[in-house]
């Protein structure tokens, strides 16, 4: 037995297929049984049936008890209505495939606002697939309800009794390890600069450097490790995943802050700063992992931190050499700078490269501990708050956030939506073949086709022959069984919780043709105890499945022929076109503010909106790519990178508009010059992402990366100089914060260093024959728009 369980724990790592088997395996013969020798109603025993197996089998809700249980009564809920729908639709054909075509593309779509929903998706269809296949008149709903909802029940107890699942938040705990291990490393830097930089202190901040990284890396596969993004529609889930994108991030801002082994004018105010974001991150992680009520805490370290920051800025500015009268006589130009003032200015980037880094670190980090409070205030709402929908003040409604997902993917190019309406219409047509032809178990062709449907044409050829394989075993070994049985219905009731847990377990611990075989045999015994009619069932059923199969692959061919790698290509073509237009729309944002006398310019919103509406599709894309069968032409690693910096993309346009919209400008300096620099160093940066993008669509090729433009820095400072040496200094914060501006454009050209290689491999592969497509140029929107 022993031996049993290590194998397993080698394809069912936490049991859970076991532990969904072993309920079902209890749950289902005892429902049956119920239902047909209690209470002896064969339609009440076969909706009881698959209830159990939908509510048992088909879905794993995951996090606390509470949680569950709440999904596992709307599934019910919502399996009734489905089970009412698919009942009054099933008396007329035409009706049928119509409501099929509806509810199979709503039910699929749903699911891109949240996992619960998409892991749902299954047993949902079931609902409504099994009453709509077996036409009967109104009479039948009660006895088909009482069925559907005494299996809901079950379950939900089952659920909650049976082998109750620990909790299982795999990102939320990932979350608050990566924050804590950043924070340390932070401190770690701290000690060094204050400290000395001895051999110990710099070993124990590489080593926890090292630490960091691996936490974060293990954040990323967490995150990317599922079919589908492991999020809700729940406040704290929304909120939470936001901070994945931040952590990378923040771990990338700590890479490019080296030690510096020389001492600055700036370092003691920076490493308050430093200082205050490592506590607040601490407390942040430590709040996040106990789901503890820290608030008034984090709102204090956020203080302090915003504090230090602004000390910082002020210190900064103050310190800078430049607060001296110009040599100016009575109608003349200016007299040349000293050489004596161009070393001043020339030292003017070095110091405030570290305070850039620390203004650009603790806006990643107040900003994480935003979502931190958020994420914990939503957890631990009240079971009334969470019925009602409340959440904390900030955080966008529940609709309003469903309304958001599935906005963003109401577009041509979605996955998702490609998706749902392909599985729709195999669906609908399985459901008119089974009509039309008047098979004997219409069900298992519907069935057949949602079983077998994948991401691509390829892989639905590639699930239908294991689904017919496994179904062609099923009946040889249902048919033994049914055949060696005979008429002794005892050893079939005996021999049906085994099946079952067969059925359960052996998709993870052996394969998917192995579960169709083993539904095979749960379903030849079940119809042998009702209506014993021998092995003949099963031969109906291959057929049925065959026929389901060959719908699924007519729908996939038909619809969607190019495969997840092509949407892929063209999910990061959109993103980054669309990243780059949202840094366009910040930088425009941080020079219009430069100007006092004009008025204050407009937020980008749209931009931004749209640019996380191209990160959600993308997102998906991806996991679609991850779930499709078949040799990878292009590492994975390659293709997280460049997801990756569509996330520092959009996050380093977010930190220009923090850096402007805390900034009032009160000098009226003439800053044409300067605003001109950023915006021609933002235009060259924008117009690379761009070609990236359409080279990523599959027109063009991606230019090799801007080179830094070591005099760009020279000039932008000769056109501050003047808001930088004015007597009263009432320009110098808005000078410093346009060579803020300038180093968070630099920051975005550095990621072109990490995403070239992989970019020009993703390209060639679209315009070739690869995973990314046949050759085809594609049109990306412009920014220039």
């Amino acid at each position: 037995m022993l031996n049993v369980l290590n194998w397993l724990r080698t394809r069912d790592a936490d049991l859970s297929a076991l532990r969904r088997a072993g309920r079902a395996a209890i749950v289902m013969p005892a429902l049956f049984a119920l239902c047909d020798k209690v209470v002896g109603n064969p339609a009440m025993a076969t909706f009881a049936s698959f209830g159990a197996l939908s509510g048992l089998l088909f879905v794993d809700f995951s996090g606390a008890m509470g949680q569950r249980l709440a999904a596992q009564t709307g599934l019910v809920a919502a399996g009734a209505v489905l089970v009412t729908v698919g009942t009054l639709a099933s008396r007329t054909a035409w009706l049928a495939v119509l409501v099929t075509l509806v509810v199979g593309f709503l039910v699929l779509f749903a699911g891109v606002v949240s996992s619960v929903l998409a892991g749902a998706s299954t047993a949902l269809l079931v609902a409504f697939v099994l009453p709509v296949t077996l036409p009967a008149p109104v009479s039948a709903l009660p006895d088909r309800l009482a069925g559907w909802l005494l299996a809901g029940a079950a379950s939900v107890i089952a659920v909650g009794l049976l082998w109750p699942a620990p909790r299982r938040e795999p990102l939320r705990l990932a979350t608050a390890t990566a924050c804590a291990l950043l924070a340390r490393r932070l401190r770690s830097e701290v000690d060094c600069v204050r400290g000395g930089f001895g051999p110990v202190g710099a070993a124990e901040y590489r080593a926890l450097s090292d630490e960091a990284g691996a936490a974060v890396a293990a954040l990323r596969t967490s995150f990317f490790g599922t079919p589908y993004r492991p999020t809700g529609l729940s406040t704290s889930a929304r909120t939470l995943v936001r901070l994945v994108d931040q952590v990378v991030w923040l771990d990338a801002i700590l890479e490019r802050m080296p030690l510096d082994e020389e001492p600055g004018p700036t370092d003691a105010v920076v490493c308050d700063v430093k200082v205050a974001a490592a506590t607040l991150l601490e407390h942040g992680a430590a709040s996040l992992e106990s789901v503890s009520d820290s608030s008034a805490e984090l709102e204090r370290d956020l203080r302090r931190l915003e504090a230090a920051r602004e000390a910082m800025e002020t210190a900064v500015t103050g310190d800078l050499p430049l607060h001296r009268p110009r040599t100016t006589t009575p109608g003349s130009a200016e007299t040349p700078a000293t050489p004596a003032a161009d070393d001043a200015m020339a030292g003017i980037l070095g110091a405030l490269e570290p305070s850039f880094r620390a203004q650009e670190m603790s806006f990643a980090i107040s900003a994480m501990a935003t979502n931190i409070g958020l994420t914990v205030a939503a957890l631990r709402r009240g079971w009334w708050d969470h019925v009602l929908g409340r959440g904390p003040s900030g955080v966008p409604s529940f609709l309003s956030s469903a309304q958001e997902r599935a906005g963003a993917h109401v577009e041509r190019h979605s996955v998702w939506l490609h998706n749902s309406v392909r599985g729709a219409i195999a669906l609908a047509l399985a459901v008119l073949l089974a009509e039309s032809t008047g098979v004997q178990h219409s069900f298992w062709v519907v069935l057949g086709t949602l079983a077998v449907l994948r991401s691509n044409a390829l892989s639905t050829g590639q699930n239908a022959l294991r689904g017919l394989l496994g179904t062609g075993v099923g009946f040889v070994i249902g048919g033994g069984i049914v055949y060696g049985v005979g008429t002794h219905t005892t050893a079939l009731w005996l021999l049906l919780p085994l099946a079952v847990a067969f059925a359960g377990l052996a998709p993870a611990a052996i394969s998917f043709a192995a579960g169709q075989a083993g539904f095979t045999t749960v379903l030849l015994i079940l119809y042998n105890i009702i209506e014993p009619a021998g092995w003949q069932i099963g031969l109906v059923r291959v057929e049925d499945v065959a026929l389901g199969c060959g719908v699924s692959l007519v729908a996939g061919a038909l619809f969607w022929p190019r495969g997840a790698g092509r949407a892929l290509g063209q999910a990061l073509a959109d993103s980054y076109a669309e990243g780059a237009h949202y840094l366009r729309g910040a930088i425009q944002y941080g020079v219009a503010r430069c100007d006092a006398a004009a008025p204050a310019p407009a937020t980008p919103q749209d931009e931004r909106r749209r640019a996380a509406a191209a990160s959600r599709r993308l997102d998906d894309a991806f996991r679609g790519f991850l779930a499709e069968r078949g040799t990878k032409h292009i590492p994975l690693a390659d293709v997280t990178t460049l997801i990756t910096g569509v996330a520092a993309l959009r996050l380093t346009s977010d930190a220009i508009l923090d850096l402007w919209e805390r900034e009032t400008v009160t000098s009226q300096e003439d800053r044409t010059a300067a605003r001109g620099e950023i915006l021609y160093a933002g235009t060259l940066l924008v117009d690379w992402y761009e070609a990236a993008a359409r080279a990523l669509a599959g027109s063009g090729a991606v230019p090799d990366r801007a080179a830094r433009d070591e005099a760009a820095d020279g000039r932008l400072l000769d056109a501050v100089r003047r808001d930088l040496t004015a007597d009263d200094g009432r320009g110098t914060s808005t000078a410093v914060k346009m060579i803020w501006t300038f180093d968070h454009i630099d920051a975005a050209r550095r990621l072109q260093a990490g995403i070239l290689r992989p970019a020009r491999a993703a390209a060639t592969l679209r315009q070739g024959r690869g995973p990314f497509g046949p050759r085809r140029a594609l049109r990306v929107r412009s920014s220039r728009a």
